[in-house]
């Protein structure tokens, strides 16, 4: 760990990604509060997290093909530049004197979305890319608690913006942070060169990811399963806060709160997991994490709103475990050349499920069924849990090196190899 702290690099991406997550994380919080508190607002935010997410299906292929192939670093800046020249006209809107409409809303949310899109896979990619194979289970860590602390601090912030300010000063201050993300990346020294051997281009495909996967079926069947606590946040994006307006009767500094304990819970897990997966392993820290997901989401709906904001942090506790195990995992055992479009493999996968289940949940809270749909959801979390123990005691070969298996696409390697 101590390396990666002397690392101008990591210290580089760090300063960069609390800078974006920070803004981006107030911006995400505001938005959907503001539609879910306009007239119909349960449904329109139904069906634009439905929308965004078709979307994002569409697109999550093409994008890990693109991180395979293009400089990971180039990458970033320009998603971070066209958001910041995005938000800004947004934000001139409201200095200008101009009302705020729904569909204002709608299109802040896709901004940040899609940006998402983009981030998570490219960093993702980056970070196996730039650094050694024993630095990724603390790497993963701190990343997760960056991440977390981001997150808790824009939900400490979100709590108080969202009663005293106006939103196109939450849009200028999500631009300022765009604006310091650009600048830490433009100093990361990176050059991605690549290396034809044969003198031929062969072009990637973004099937390539199924292709890879499909020769460890097991292995697949693991890492899909163990994807499902991310798929419930995504879905409890929606569903939390419903809950928190219809049922709970509570206000946005309420939803602030829930959002820095969660933070709190995902904070140590990233400081904790990598010493369990270290002794552990990473498979059975993976299973932890979503057996204490499962538990906690299972228990939502018996509970009044003191212990379900303490439940957020197990929900936190879970699902950012099994995420960094799972994490370390992928760049243990995934080749960096296709690491990308693997990861968007399972990302297309787990947006696909949104999909199906966003479109079956919009339509339940529109008829008042918003507990029935948490039900569901921990029902589905609970399958889960028996297909991820069930695959991991079937056993896979990895003997903790990466699997080869020859695709014909462009290899890239970083200027600073590992």
């Amino acid at each position: 760990m101590k390396n990666l702290y002397n690392d101008s690099r990591f210290r580089l991406i760090i300063c960069a990604n609390i800078a974006s997550s920070i803004g981006s994380g107030i911006t995400m919080i505001a938005i959907p509060w503001m539609l879910v508190s306009s007239e119909n607002g349960n449904a329109v935010f139904g069906y634009v997290s439905i929308g965004m997410t078709i979307i994002s299906f569409i697109i999550t292929p093409f994008v890990g093909n693109l991180v395979d192939k293009v400089s990971r670093k180039n990458l970033l800046l320009t998603s971070e530049f066209v958001c910041l020249i995005l938000l800004l006209f947004f934000a001139m809107i409201g200095f200008v004197g101009l009302s705020y409409e729904i569909w204002h809303f709608t299109i802040i949310y896709i901004i940040g979305s899609l940006y998402y899109t983009i981030f998570y896979p490219t960093m993702f990619a980056l970070n196996q890319e730039i650094f050694k194979k024993d630095q990724y289970k603390s790497l993963n860590g701190i990343m997760e608690v960056q991440g977390q602390l981001s997150s808790m601090i824009a939900g400490g912030i979100a709590s108080v913006l969202l009663l005293k300010w106006d939103l196109h000063y939450i849009l200028l201050l999500d631009v300022l942070s765009y604006g310091a993300a650009i600048y830490f990346y433009m100093k990361l020294p990176y050059v991605r060169t690549k290396v034809n051997k044969s003198g031929k281009v062969i072009k990637s495909k973004a099937s390539d990811g199924l292709t890879y996967m499909l020769k460890h079926p097991i292995m697949f069947v693991f890492l899909v399963f163990s994807f499902m606590p991310f798929i419930g946040v995504m879905l409890t994006n929606y569903l939390f806060p419903v809950y928190l307006v219809d049922i709970l009767k509570a206000d946005a500094s309420v939803y602030g709160l829930e959002g820095m304990i969660y933070a709190m819970g995902a904070v140590a897990a990233g400081m904790f997991v990598p010493t369990l997966a270290r002794r552990a392993g990473n498979g059975k820290t993976i299973i932890f994490g979503v057996i204490t997901y499962t538990i906690a989401i299972s228990l939502i709906v018996f509970v009044n709103l003191p212990v379900y904001l303490s439940l957020m942090f197990f929900l936190a506790l879970g699902n950012s475990g099994a995420r960094v195990a799972r994490n370390s995992f992928l760049m243990d055992n995934i080749p960096n050349d296709i690491i990308g479009r693997v990861d968007s493999l399972f990302r297309s996968i787990g947006l696909l499920l949104r999909i199906v289940l966003l479109a079956i949940f919009t339509g339940m809270v529109s008829s008042g069924l918003i507990v029935l749909c948490m039900v569901v959801l921990s029902s589905l979390l609970f399958i889960s849990s028996i297909f991820v123990i069930f695959s991991w005691k079937k056993g896979f070969d990895t003997n903790g090196r990466s699997i080869n298996l020859m695709l014909k696409s462009d290899i890239i390697y970083p200027e600073n190899t590992k």
